[in-house]
């Protein structure tokens, strides 16, 4: 494939982050957090255009001619299908990622495209580490989840295009919301294949993760 569109998502408030700014745009060791994947993806020669979903007023910290913008929505998947919207015609793969995930590194990324020439949804996650328990709404155990088949999704996601758009308009028209870019196509019963990640590939969402995200940093220094 030769011709990659990236949705990078950076429209989120970082209100759990409890910060002045969203969590994306603050400083990780003299970079905006959101800089770390967006400098990875334009290493790829593949990826002809970045989607940037993020508000205006922050567009600023972005400049590159591959660099399109596109408004953030009410939920993820709105935003994310804004910055499809934006994609090119050409493009035969949308690869979707989280901004305040800094750590996607190019072995990944590479294991990522490779996999997605045979495959027309991926994922990376890492397989769960915790004892999972499902509950009722009172809080009393239901079942304990067998962790053996059980995955923590990151991202990204990649996506072919025409799929993505059925998927997306399928979810809208059941008003269905959900918080990850390959369940849409799961509601069409088509397959989704997962790619083991990196549990370094953490999403930095609270000053915790911040912290977190430094220490990575300085081990890998």
């Amino acid at each position: 494939m030769k011709n990659l569109s990236v949705i990078l998502l950076a429209g989120g408030l970082g209100s759990r982050f409890g910060a002045s700014l969203p969590k994306q745009f603050l400083p990780l060791q003299g970079q905006v957090i959101a800089s770390y994947s967006l400098n990875l993806f334009l290493t790829f020669s593949q990826i002809q255009e970045i989607i940037i979903v993020c508000d205006p007023a922050y567009r600023h910290l972005f400049q590159h001619p591959l660099i399109k913008f596109a408004d953030p929505g009410k939920e993820r998947q709105d935003s994310v299908w804004n910055g499809a919207s934006l994609a090119s015609a050409h493009a035969e793969r949308l690869i979707i990622h989280d901004s305040a995930r800094p750590f996607l590194t190019k072995a990944l990324m590479e294991n990522l495209l490779q996999e997605a020439e045979n495959n027309l949804a991926i994922a990376s996650a890492v397989p769960v580490k915790a004892t999972i328990k499902q509950t009722n709404l009172e809080g009393f155990v239901e079942k304990t989840l067998n962790r053996l088949s059980l995955w923590e999704m990151h991202t990204p996601q990649i996506i072919e295009p025409s799929l993505y758009k059925k998927a997306a308009l399928f979810a809208k028209s059941q008003n269905l919301v959900l918080t990850d870019d390959v369940a849409l196509v799961e509601l069409l019963g088509h397959p989704v294949k997962l790619i083991p990640g990196s549990y370094n590939n953490i999403k930095i969402t609270t000053p915790e993760d911040l912290h977190l995200a430094e220490t990575l940093l300085h081990a890998h220094v």
